[in-house]
């Protein structure tokens, strides 16, 4: 049987709490779970303790069982400290999209024509004296 420690949704419409458990990969996502290992409650500031309380000891024991955790759990184990920082690659995240990559440019061009500009009467005042 293979285990994943994973996010269960709860809560209302627009309104998300999610629990962390410990479920067979094979049951839907708010579906059965073995256990019950913490909480995530998105709604609360990114500083805030109760964000995020895990029982540290059964998800240690749930990783040595060998179960597998999904990506956000795994980041929030890594916040914690308890599973070393994984490398990520996706080069494109970070990047912006066509129509911001334009804006850019014009922008920067706007910029040149404007130093351009600025520099052109000082250059005629020295070349004057």
């Amino acid at each position: 049987m293979a285990i994943k420690i994973r996010l269960a949704r709860g809560g209302s419409k627009k309104r998300p709490f999610y629990r962390i458990v410990a479920a067979d990969s094979r049951m839907p996502r708010d579906g059965r779970y073995i256990e019950k290992l913490g909480t995530y409650n998105p709604l609360l500031p990114k500083d805030s303790e109760e964000r995020v309380k895990m029982d540290m000891e059964r998800v240690q024991y749930w990783l040595g069982e060998g179960a597998q955790t999904t990506d956000r759990v795994s980041r929030f184990l890594e916040a914690a400290g308890v599973v070393e920082k994984k490398e990520r690659a996706n080069p494109n995240k970070g990047e912006p999209g066509a129509k911001a990559k334009e804006r850019a440019e014009e922008k920067a061009a706007k910029a040149a024509e404007a130093a351009e500009a600025a520099a052109a009467p000082a250059e005629e005042a020295a070349a004057e004296e």
